[in-house]
């Protein structure tokens, strides 16, 4: 059981750190590309896990979901700070910034079907150590990354979905949507616990799997 357990946070630990850590710094990046300087100047636009590590969401939630054996894996970091009000045009550019953590998890999962494919095509000319710890790190990395960017996607604030469907409503609604976001994770805890979520997360995290292995082709 130990064993089984190392096993799972070894081929895990990498996948999830990169799918959560270029999540937030894409959000920060595209921030900052808009006008925005508020991450660049807290030092958040960096790969160093040290800058991004959230103890409970980066390390003892997907730890309790690997030992509980869960059919999912999930985490987070700490939020790059952006300062909507920095934007050149807020309402629109809340858009873009948004949709680039889950932009980037798409792009991430790709490359990660690449890396899947090129394993599998080599494993004849590689030694199986390294090609059976890649193959198994290279599917939870397509796993992990379409289903943040998914869960991200759902369109609650203050998730990444929840800001675009503000920025993108016209007045009134976009502000009684923005009204939702104290609420919005005790929204979500409640649509997991009756799994009303996988409605929504198991059609595209689906979908986006099979595209992505029928465009990425070596």
């Amino acid at each position: 059981m130990l064993q089984d357990t190392l096993t799972q946070i070894s081929i895990w630990a990498l996948p999830v750190l990169a799918a959560i850590i270029f999540h937030e710094v894409a959000h920060g990046w595209v921030a900052y590309r808009l006008g925005d300087p508020t991450a660049a100047r807290m030092g958040r636009l960096t790969l160093n896990p040290l800058s991004h590590i959230d103890p409970f969401g980066t390390v003892l939630l997907p730890l309790l979901l690997i030992v509980a054996g869960a059919p999912f894996l999930f985490g987070y970091a700490k939020p790059v700070p952006v300062n909507f009000y920095n934007l050149r045009h807020p309402k629109r550019d809340m858009v873009w910034v948004a949709l680039a953590g889950p932009a980037t998890n798409i792009l991430l999962a790709a490359a990660s079907v690449y890396l899947l494919r090129f394993v599998s095509s080599a494993a004849g000319s590689l030694p199986q150590f390294l090609t059976v710890p890649l193959t198994y790190m290279a599917q939870g990395s397509v796993n992990i990354n379409v289903m943040l960017a998914a869960f991200n996607l759902f369109p609650i604030p203050p998730l990444d979905g929840g800001r675009v469907l503000v920025g993108l409503l016209p007045e009134p609604y976009s502000s009684t949507v923005a009204r939702i976001e104290p609420y919005g994770f005790l929204i979500l805890i409640v649509l997991m616990m009756t799994h009303l979520l996988d409605f929504f997360m198991g059609p595209f995290v689906y979908f986006v799997i099979r595209v992505l292995r029928g465009l990425v082709i070596i």
